[in-house]
């Protein structure tokens, strides 16, 4: 949700200065990539994850501050709200036993935060949206008591001039308002972070961008939200709607939301951080007192604090980002598409495939983005939000006559992306073993159609089927994906369905 702040000591600039010194910052990004000032490829990756509070019950647990306190470590961090966390693991270069090693540090790391959670009756749930969560929770009251937050409310509801009018048609319908932007904490996601030069930063965004649909469709985990049963992966029209600066006129005319697909293939890093500036009006005017020309005139290397900050308030599922490192500025794109969960093995299953097929696609010498208009693409994201693993996806034909066609995703994935993605992997210089157990894992989900929101799904209904009304249903299937989730099996294997209850002896 953007960059640290200290509210009591900001000082919310004019906007018109703020937009000049936008303007220097950006005019300095295009001298570094002009001089080629930026850092060497090291095949750097990075994660994030966001994750929710939970107690035995299912029910969500607003107490992030004493839970952080017990953890008492930096790799895990406040989010928006007070069931929210985040943990970062540390960058690691892509190659060897990568992938297993990644499991391995996330399974030590969300172990120990569980056990910190339980000393206060809560624990870790790995969910795109826990289903749990009422309209009553997410209130500017439960928002994290961090001024960054505080702000942030604060200038999107002002830029909003109303109520934010959440309306998301699925499996049912739920419409309400909000006064804040807290409905935005309910989603919970995946960042996947690569580090590229400026010469491969288009070729690898326009891919990304190219399979946001299909990771989607594999890795869909958000079908609840204030008890209703709305898209497999209710996360991305939550997220928009929630962050919707536009009121109803605006949006009618077309004015882009802060929440951002894109509209369109880019050639440079350049293209995507310019049109910040253009369509977007700053939502924290913080002005910084670097003079990013005058640093990169005497040979340094400039923060361009303001440019890093706006572009932290316009929410691109692929985003770019600058930044800095031993003095040096680097390039990352950071991949946003993905929820949470619903295990550590699927979350680093969903990771390899997307780092194997990124690499494959962004150095084919026929692009699938010259050969699939990005409207599709966008249409692909959309359909594999509504209909998860059962989507029907548009894919360039093969062939000499050209042109897209649609396909089952999981048929696209199994048939062509899955050998994309293990050629990518071995370009990475992935150890075989890694590579074939993670992309078996999402081999696996395409054969039997499953991935965490069909899962919860059937389970949900399996709950009503057997008596449970709507609210017990949802905290049933909460407590057992929980155990599941913990038991660390992907959810390809996990069994749909509550246990049955213990027959008593005698």
């Amino acid at each position: 949700m953007g960059d640290k702040v200290v509210a009591d000591a900001v000082d919310l600039a004019d906007p018109r200065r703020y937009r000049e010194k936008l303007k220097e910052c950006l005019e300095g990004l295009g001298r570094l990539l002009d001089e080629k000032r930026f850092d060497r490829p090291q095949n750097l990756m990075g994660l994030e994850i966001e994750l929710n509070l939970a107690g035995p019950d299912g029910l969500p647990r607003m107490m992030n501050a004493e839970v952080l306190e017990r953890i008492a470590s930096r790799d895990f961090q406040t989010e928006l709200a007070m069931f929210n966390l985040e943990v970062n693991i540390a960058p690691h270069r892509l190659g060897g036993r990568v992938l297993d090693q990644l499991a391995e540090e996330l399974r030590t790391g969300l172990g120990y935060a569980h056990r910190k959670a339980n000393e206060v009756d809560a624990g870790i749930v790995m969910i795109g949206i826990l289903p749990t969560l009422g309209a009553a929770d997410l209130v500017s009251a439960n928002l994290s008591d961090v001024d960054r937050y505080t702000l942030l409310n604060d200038q999107i509801t002002a830029a909003r001039g109303e109520d934010f009018a959440l309306d998301i048609a699925g499996v049912e319908r739920l419409t309400c308002t909000s006064s804040s932007i807290a409905p935005e904490a309910a989603c919970t996601s995946v960042q996947l972070h690569l580090q590229v030069t400026p010469g491969r930063f288009a070729d690898v965004w326009n891919a990304a961008q190219a399979v946001a649909g299909v990771q989607i469709a594999l890795g869909a985990n958000s079908p609840f939200l204030f008890g209703r049963e709305l898209w497999r992966e209710s996360r991305p029209p939550l997220f928009q709607q929630s962050t919707d600066t536009r009121p109803p006129e605006l949006a009618a005319q077309g004015v882009r939301p802060r929440t951002w697909f894109g509209e369109r293939w880019i050639d440079s890093a350049y293209d995507l951080f310019e049109e910040n500036l253009r369509y977007f009006p700053p939502l924290l005017p913080i002005l910084d007192d670097e003079r990013p020309l005058d640093v990169i005139a005497k040979g340094d290397t400039p923060n361009l604090a303001e440019l890093v900050l706006h572009n932290g308030t316009v929410y691109r599922w692929n985003r770019p980002v600058y930044g800095i490192a031993d003095g040096v500025p680097h390039l990352r794109v950071e991949n946003r598409v993905l929820p949470a969960g619903p295990t550590v093995v699927d979350v680093v299953a969903n990771s390899a495939f997307y780092y194997g097929v990124v690499r494959a696609l962004a150095e084919d010498s026929r692009p699938v983005w010259s050969r699939l208009p990005f409207e599709a693409a966008s249409r692909n994201f959309d359909a594999a939000c509504r209909y998860g693993i059962d989507a029907r996806l548009e894919w360039p034909r093969r062939g000499r006559f050209g042109g897209t066609e649609r396909v089952p995703a999981v048929h696209l994935v199994r048939d062509e992306l899955l050998p994309l993605a293990a050629a990518g992997l071995d370009a990475w210089g992935v150890e075989p073993a890694d590579r074939d157990l993670y992309l078996g894992v999402i081999e696996e989900r395409c054969r039997l159609r499953t991935n965490g929101a069909a899962w919860q799904s059937a389970t949900y209904h399996r709950a009503l089927e057997s008596g449970l009304g709507r609210d017990a249903a949802l905290a049933a299937t909460t407590r057992r994906y929980c155990e599941l989730m913990h038991r660390g099996d992907p959810v390809h294997e996990w069994p749909v369905g509550l246990p049955e209850p213990a027959v008593p002896l005698g």
